[in-house]
């Protein structure tokens, strides 16, 4: 499938959030992380604050749940009107039954792995995940550099997707910019979280389009 962009608020203005939302109409989804102080050392948005930019994005939202307690929270996130919600592995104790709920609800159920966290426990389930998230930095905090040893984790998940059959999205998030893009999409991710490499651009739109057209002439 095309390459997908989402870039990430998470750089974003957020004294002008919906100037910045309105920004990114050209990408394919909006990354929304939610981080709660716990899971991940940073503070960043609530129930309230998502359901609004629900209301007001030009493109659907991408939630990233990176939160305790995934199983309690992340169906209030789906109730506010995401296209997806993606919590993490080491957050819940039923992945399994999260998910089903999710998609329950109309949405996109997508399971996330922090960079040590091994993707072997997840191949035999990838028909109830809709996405799986290869995280190639720490999460938690934007700007960090890209993880090279994350590669092969793509590539064992793709290779999982292609033998199973299985509709899983590939996504990946941290460190995606013009200088690696191409290396992630040929390992298999087919799924782009971008942060400061579009909203660092002097152009965002034009910035969306190039990463779009790097990762699909990788593959």
């Amino acid at each position: 499938m095309p390459a997908l962009i989402n870039p990430s608020i998470l750089s974003a203005d957020f004294m002008n959030l919906e100037r910045e939302l309105q920004a990114i109409a050209a990408a394919d989804f909006v990354h929304v992380d939610v981080m709660d102080n716990h899971f991940v050392p940073n503070l960043t948005l609530g129930l309230p604050v998502v359901k609004r930019i629900a209301e007001v994005s030009p493109v659907p939202l991408d939630v990233h749940l990176m939160i305790e307690d995934a199983d309690r929270w992340a169906p209030e996130y789906a109730a506010l009107g995401a296209a997806s919600v993606t919590f993490h592995a080491e957050a819940t104790q039923a992945p399994v039954r999260l998910a089903r709920e999710l998609r329950s609800r109309g949405v996109r159920a997508g399971i996330a792995l922090r960079p040590a966290s091994p993707v072997e426990p997840l191949l035999d389930l990838l028909p109830e995940f809709d996405m799986i998230l290869v995280m190639t930095v720490e999460p938690g905090f934007g700007g960090q550099s890209f993880i090279e040893g994350m590669l092969p984790k793509i590539r064992r998940a793709r290779q999982a997707v292609v033998e199973s059959g299985a509709d899983t999205w590939i996504q990946v998030d941290g460190g995606v910019a013009r200088d690696t893009i191409g290396r992630i999409a040929r390992a298999g991710a087919n799924v782009f979280v971008a942060g400061s490499a579009v909203y660092g651009a002097p152009d965002v739109a034009a910035e969306i389009v190039a990463l779009r057209g790097l990762a699909d002439a990788s593959t």
